[in-house]
């Protein structure tokens, strides 16, 4: 719940921009700064909470962004376009760092050797944020109005993050440690995985254009929605499947492989197929995203010096969020050259995230 606002505010930024007869350059430059604001915001949100609470920062952190949210729906973003933009940067880059507090918080309340399962739910988890959350709010914009559907994010990550704040763990303070002004950057195998998690990132980003590209080409509106829809369902069956393992791989083992096997998956997108084995094969690097994923937080969070365990979370979702944003450029970019082109990049981004890994596995070796 409390994350849900990341996923639906692009959608809802965009649409309410629209209805106020803006731009749609301008709606798409206040969905891009509200995603700014949050990959910049997450790690210094993270760093005050490796030196306090979750609670005590994400409680006050909902506040400043749902009243953003709020503001930003009584505001006319064709007629006050600075307010608009001020008011989009607040929202993101006051986000909870839930996500980033959450998945520092799992190695201290469960086992090691259930370290593998609640990442790997954790990120089958976050696809169904990002499959409902897009959903939800187009369907308030629909069926109500772009306005509102601001409303229901200020509602959602409010409520989530009260319900996370009002329990135990969230309010129990890390001790006290002495952290180098570069926080959890100052760790070579950290840097690895966040160099390879940019790339990472600019497959998902890349790859929502893919769909909207296949989909405008065959003129089936309806598979720019099933395509991501598809990847994300194979992600929540390889989450439940890496979970079930019993003898989970060491994440220096398990990333160069999975990552090498992910970006293997994105070559059969290369070809003009029809829908129904277009559907199928997107499917199938979703199958590894989970698992990728589950292995990279598991990863972070071993590699990240004492008391910076929540700021590295947030800096690997801020860089998996910034390849985002430069895969979506990118892949806009070659749409106009077919697409085998626009299919290219997520191929090109997943292959070189799988070398860098490979070439910094010995630097991902745990502790």
């Amino acid at each position: 719940m409390g994350r849900l606002p990341a996923a639906m505010a692009p959608i809802a930024v965009f649409l309410a921009a629209r209805a106020d007869h803006a731009s749609t350059a301008l709606g798409a430059v206040l969905a891009a700064l509200y995603a700014l604001a949050g990959a910049i915001g997450q790690p210094l949100l993270g760093r005050v909470v490796d030196r306090s609470t979750l609670a005590a920062v994400a409680v006050p952190a909902a506040a400043v962004s749902g009243a953003a949210f709020i503001a930003l729906a009584f505001v006319d973003c064709a007629a006050q376009p600075l307010a608009a933009a001020v008011l989009s940067v607040v929202a993101g880059a006051a986000t909870p760092p839930l996500e980033a507090g959450l998945r520092a918080m799992w190695t201290r309340l469960v086992e090691p050797r259930h370290h593998h399962k609640v990442f790997a739910l954790d990120s089958a988890s976050q696809e169904v944020v990002f499959v409902a959350g897009p959903l939800l709010a187009t369907a308030v914009c629909l069926l109500a109005s772009p306005d509102l559907a601001l409303v229901a994010c200020a509602v959602a990550g409010s409520a989530g993050t009260l319900a996370v704040a009002a329990r135990p763990p969230a309010s129990v303070r890390s001790p006290a440690r002495a952290v180098h002004w570069l926080g959890p950057l100052r760790s070579p195998g950290l840097l690895v995985l966040l160099t390879a998690s940019v790339f990472f990132g600019v497959t998902l980003g890349s790859f929502t254009v893919l769909a909207l590209s296949y989909a405008d080409r065959h003129h089936e509106g309806w598979l720019a929605g099933v395509l991501p829809a598809a990847l994300s369902f194979g992600s929540l069956v390889g989450g439940a499947a890496w979970a079930k393992l019993k003898r989970p791989w060491s994440p220096s083992r398990a990333l160069p492989a999975v990552g090498t096997v992910y970006a293997s998956a994105f070559a059969i997108l290369l070809l003009p197929a029809p829908s129904w084995l277009m559907i199928t094969a997107s499917v199938l690097p979703g199958l590894f995203l989970a698992p990728w994923l589950a292995s990279a937080f598991v990863a972070c969070d071993a590699l990240a010096p004492s008391g910076t365990a929540t700021e590295a979370a947030a800096w690997l979702i801020a860089v998996i969020g910034l390849g985002q944003a430069t895969g979506t450029a990118t892949a806009g970019q070659f749409s106009a050259y077919g697409h085998t082109a626009t299919a290219a990049v997520p191929l090109l981004g997943a292959a070189l995230a799988a070398t860098a890994l490979v070439a910094g596995r010995r630097r991902l070796s745990l502790p």
